[in-house]
């Protein structure tokens, strides 16, 4: 916890060295004692502590300065911090001043110059008032703050990313700087030309719409691997990519994953996994990847986050995996686990307004932001589900937009029935969504029924779409064998009329996980034919290990 400030003013080196010294002497165990040569130091100083987000505890300030008095400089940071104490250090000359300053700025008390002893003229004094201030304290958060507006895309992107990374941040939407005079003084302490959306750190400078690979180096996220050769790189960190990590480098293998946004995957995104095995309650993907991240780690696998795998090729017996920044991993085996992604839904406004009050896919914490809202959400699979019950817990309402007649083809029997349970939850089967409007923000959402051939537009501000997903494997383009989706072909899938696949230089087929490449497998929702459920992922990439030894066996 950041150690509330004492802030003591005063344009006399000598008599400002001299209160700083007593007031560490007393008080460095608790406080964070901090000095201004003038008044206007002062306020610059304050523009950092609250962008570090610091609670001011005392003020203690003399009262002759040059440019800005004691008492101006008082009445100035009064409105800022209205719960400090205020305290004017005088000469005797100057106490018709100070009494003066007890009704204009409600001063709590003033001292005369010189206070030796400080054991007599300093302490008792400050004690009493900084026993009363700490009565009343109530810490304020502590971590990373991300400042803009909720309706920004990059706003909602940097959210995102902080968010299925693990990393502890609040949230400050400027548009409450009007009624909220916390917010109104962080919005000042940036100044007048600061580009939002803003992240603040609680040390350092803050960044101004930074991208996530700067977040990442801040927040301390590893993007630079340790050494350049791995017995396995792992592409891809969800569940099948977290499974392959634990149980590589817990059986020895020098291992590293890859992931482009963060661990978990989509399945990080989950509100609630509620039919995996072992959590008779269920448990949220974010809590899921945070387990599998920290058992990784305790065996000693390397994660890198942000950060992209975009290339790949082979020069026995290694195969060498190209990363976004340009550098180059090589290693014995890559194991492809890059999972898949939201469709996109091709619809008129869907661009222009992405990010901006249309979302694909949503992490649990977004809930929240929509309380007492209209959510809409588009698609009728177990994610969808799981995003209606999370959001109906905080929404007004919530409409779930499906094109099939029913539910029970494409979602599991325990949500169906959660659904319908859950007054809140509203269901419109046989209908699409045709158009999405708005400026800057949603606006509304034009719904087409097909069973009437009408389109009927319903003012909408928050837009979810979980239309099934598609492999990104675009980077293997002319590497490993895909079907027409995309999705990675592996084992008995590249067998054609019982021969082996093109190329193949091995004298056995290719195993169960293996692509036409050697040494190189393809485990969870990225491969051809894989059943879509973390479990099944999660399976995956646990028995792809067994593979990996067998192929390092005979290499």
């Amino acid at each position: 916890m950041a150690k509330p400030v004492l802030l003591t003013v005063d344009d006399d080196p000598e008599v400002l060295r001299a209160v700083a010294r007593d007031l560490r002497r007393r008080y460095a165990d608790r406080y964070r004692v901090l000095s201004a040569a003038s008044g206007l130091a002062a306020l610059d100083l304050l523009k950092k502590i609250e962008q570090r987000n610091e609670p001011v505890a005392l003020f203690l300030v003399d009262h002759r300065m040059p440019q800005m008095n004691g008492v101006e400089f008082l009445t100035r940071v009064k409105p800022l911090y209205p719960d400090a104490k205020r305290v004017l250090l005088t000469a005797y000359a100057d106490t018709d001043a100070a009494i003066r300053a007890i009704n204009d700025v409600k001063l709590h008390h003033y001292l005369l110059k010189p206070w030796d002893p400080p054991e007599q003229g300093l302490y008792p004094v400050l004690d009493d008032l900084l026993d009363d201030w700490m009565a009343s304290y109530r810490p304020a958060f502590e971590g990373v703050r991300v400042l803009g507006t909720r309706w920004s895309p990059r706003a909602y992107e940097m959210r995102e990313f902080l968010a299925r990374n693990q990393v502890p941040y609040q949230w400050v939407d400027v548009e409450a700087a009007e009624r909220d005079p916390e917010v109104r003084r962080l919005v000042d302490s940036l100044g007048s030309g600061a580009q939002l959306p803003v992240v603040l750190f609680p040390d350092g400078p803050p960044l101004a719409d930074p991208t996530p690979a700067e977040i990442a180096d801040r927040v301390g996220l590893r993007v630079r691997p340790n050494t350049d050769f791995y017995d396995v790189v792992i592409a891809g960190g969800g569940p099948a990519g977290l499974a392959a990590a634990v149980y590589g480098a817990s059986e020895g293998l020098k291992t590293v994953i890859v992931e482009r946004e963060a661990p978990g995957g989509q399945a990080g995104l989950s509100a609630s996994i509620e039919n995996y095995l072992g959590f008779p309650s269920g448990l949220s993907g974010a809590d899921l990847a945070r387990r599998a991240v920290a058992q990784a780690r305790r065996f000693g696998a390397e994660i890198l986050s942000p950060q992209e795998a975009v290339g790949v090729r082979t020069g026995q017996p290694y195969r060498f995996v190209k990363l976004a920044d340009g550098s180059e991993l090589s290693c014995h085996v890559l194991l492809i686990a890059t999972g898949v992604q939201w469709r996109k839904l091709d619809v008129p406004g869907m661009d222009r307004l992405q990010g901006a009050g249309v979302y694909y896919g949503a992490g649990s914490t977004e809930a929240l932001s929509c309380k007492d809202e209209d959510v809409f959400i588009v698609g009728g699979a177990n994610s969808a589900a799981q995003a209606a019950l999370n959001f109906a817990a905080y929404a007004r309402k919530v409409t779930m937009l499906v094109r099939g007649e029913s539910l029970t083809a494409t979602m599991s029997k325990y949500l169906i029935d959660e659904i319908e349970k859950t007054a809140k939850i509203e269901v419109r089967f046989g209908v699409t969504v045709a158009a999405v409007h708005g400026e800057t923000r949603l606006e509304s959402v034009s719904i087409h029924c097909s069973a009437t051939g009408s389109t009927e537009g319903v003012p909408a501000c928050n837009l979810f779409i979980f239309i099934g997903a598609e492999p990104r494997t675009e980077w293997l383009d002319g590497f490993v064998e895909r079907d027409s989706r995309g999705f990675i072909l592996t084992g008995p899938d590249l067998m054609h009329n019982g021969e082996r696949p093109k190329g193949w230089s091995l004298g056995r087929d290719p195993g169960l996980l293996e692509t036409n490449v050697p040494g190189v497998f393809a485990v969870g929702d990225v491969r051809h034919g894989s059943v879509k459920r973390v479990a099944s992922s999660v399976g995956e990439g646990s028995i792809a290990i067994q593979f990996v030894h067998q192929y390092l066996s005979k290499v």
